[in-house]
């Protein structure tokens, strides 16, 4: 499919953007402080990717002088760094994301999340595959996007199969160079989130092997920069309010939401209907009960040394005033 095959030019160009994003970004709390423009890194799907589909916000904002500028992301990892390096101020990811940048020092913070979402990722074979079992996955290789929230699903999924992580061959690769490597047999597996995951059962007739449910919540969170959020709280929660508008219109409209993510993605419609059948909307402000389930996912990966520290995810909230 094109847009898969274009994605690594894509990711060069992201890597352009987040260069010139570390120098225009040398003092990201002042330039936001100055109200000018709000810089949001969004991935291939989600509420954010309606949002700027709607229009909304930028509708919102330009009263007040606030424009928007959006920056597409292959995966979370990569939108954390932009948003470390201080090419963005605000975006969206799984859950495994932050937690592997609060560990290599990213100094971002919570503010909110949507509801659990398992089905929308999963382990996937090929369809002529031999492999019908998580457990048979041992001495394997596993394509998967490292700290994405697809690695936490992995961690899960062989944990309840009874095979150790180190008894897998993991296979690190962003979702188009996953999906090639998929596609032409170079990896026994693939742990992929949607639309990805949506794209490979209905283009390659990808078979599940085990997707969320019953092991993960697969929360989407959104995340800031800590200054740019420290000094705009009021442009912070402007967002999370639209972005909540988005939710509630999402729950109402799912065939309305099909159509306008599959014009945003470029996608076809019966993909992004699979997609979107799977997804939860709802945002919410980060409860105790959120946050213990982040503590425990940043401790699975700390005692598999996939972070080089144990971290305390509740130093990546910002403080009560």
């Amino acid at each position: 499919m094109g847009a898969y095959e274009n994605k690594r030019a894509a990711r060069r160009r992201t890597l352009g953007l987040l260069f010139a994003g570390a120098v225009a970004g040398a003092l990201p709390a002042a330039r936001a402080a100055a109200g000018q423009t709000i810089r949001i890194g969004y991935q291939k799907y989600g509420t954010l990717t309606l949002l700027k589909g709607r229009g909304t916000l930028e509708q919102r904002l330009a009263v007040k002088g606030i424009g928007v500028q959006w920056t597409e992301f292959p995966a979370g990892p990569q939108l954390l760094e932009g948003l470390n390096v201080g090419s963005v101020d605000f975006g969206t990811v799984g859950e495994a994301p932050p937690i592997f940048a609060q560990a290599a020092g990213a100094n971002l913070v919570y503010v909110g999340h949507e509801p659990p979402s398992p089905r929308s990722e999963a382990i996937v074979v090929r369809k002529d595959s031999p492999l019908t079992s998580v457990a048979q996955l041992k001495g394997r290789k596993v394509a998967l996007n490292k700290g994405s929230n697809v690695h936490y699903l992995l961690l899960r999924a062989l944990e309840q199969a009874g095979v150790a992580y180190g008894d897998i061959q993991p296979v690190y690769l962003p979702p188009s160079d996953a999906r090639a490597a998929f596609e032409r047999g170079a990896v026994d597996a693939w742990v992929i989130w949607d639309p990805f995951f949506a794209a490979a059962e209905k283009q390659l007739g990808a078979r599940i092997l085990a997707d969320g449910a019953g092991l993960v919540a697969n929360h989407q969170f959104y995340l800031a920069a800590r200054g740019w959020a420290q000094q705009n709280p009021e442009l912070v929660r402007t967002v999370i309010e639209e972005v909540a508008k988005v939710d509630d219109w999402g729950r109402a409209n799912p065939k309305e939401v099909a159509a306008l993510l599959a014009a945003q993605t470029g996608l076809a419609l019966p993909i992004v209907e699979l997609a979107t059948s799977r997804y939860s909307f709802g945002v919410k402000p980060v409860s105790a009960d959120v946050l213990r389930e982040q503590q425990k996912i940043a401790d699975a990966f700390a005692n598999l040394k996939l972070i080089p520290k144990p971290i305390a995810i509740k130093d990546a909230l910002l403080a009560s005033k």
